[in-house]
């Protein structure tokens, strides 16, 4: 029976909605929204931000330096790279009304400074019962140890637990560890999938 229900951050609880921002930052900087994108989240910089082996404001003078910018000037920059994202509100009160039936849960590969984005830019620490980020268990999904490291923590059968995530691989991943796991393509699908398990639960 289902006891805790774990979702991702990005992509699934903060999505980018609109691209233009993002877009035209990267025509600034005479590159393609995909190269811009990959700078932030998949260099090997932000790989060791993402393990908690370098700090993000490490990372953030990574991705200054490699664009030529000056080094006091993130703040500037997040505004645009982020300026199409947003906390889906909808989800957000879909799983505080979980609680207390069950156990929420947020895992999410991010850098050491997601938690105070947690508590002071979104406000939704309070929403979770548990919160496992990547850069404080030195750990990343797809890794087969950070599911076990949950597992461990929560103290539950795997079969208690069921994984919205949007990439296939960290949702294949959760499966091999005998997590039940929802692949989240939008909201109102990932919601009726969810709805559809815990229901088959009862």
């Amino acid at each position: 029976m289902i006891k805790t229900v774990i979702f991702d951050l990005g992509g699934v609880l903060v999505r980018t909605e609109n691209i233009l921002p993002r877009q035209k930052l990267a025509e600034k900087h005479g590159m393609s929204y995909r190269e811009l994108s990959d700078l932030v989240y998949r260099t090997g910089s932000a790989n060791l931000a993402m393990l908690g082996k370098v700090s993000a404001g490490d990372h953030q003078q990574t991705i200054l330096k490699n664009l030529n910018l000056p080094l006091d000037s993130f703040s500037a920059f997040e505004d645009e790279f982020w300026g199409g994202d947003r906390l889906d509100s909808h989800l957000v009160d879909f799983i505080q009304g979980l609680r207390g039936e069950y156990r929420t849960v947020l895992l999410s590969n991010a850098w050491d400074n997601l938690r105070k984005l947690l508590e002071g830019l979104w406000k939704i620490d309070g929403v979770f019962d548990e919160i496992f980020i990547s850069a404080e268990m030195g750990l990343a999904k797809p890794d087969p140890a950070i599911y076990k490291v949950v597992i461990d923590s929560l103290g539950q059968d795997p079969s208690e637990l069921i994984f919205v995530d949007d990439f296939i691989e960290n949702i294949k991943a959760a499966r091999e560890a005998s997590i039940n796991a929802i692949h989240f393509r939008n909201r109102d699908q990932a919601l009726a999938d969810l709805a559809d398990y815990l229901a088959s639960e009862i």
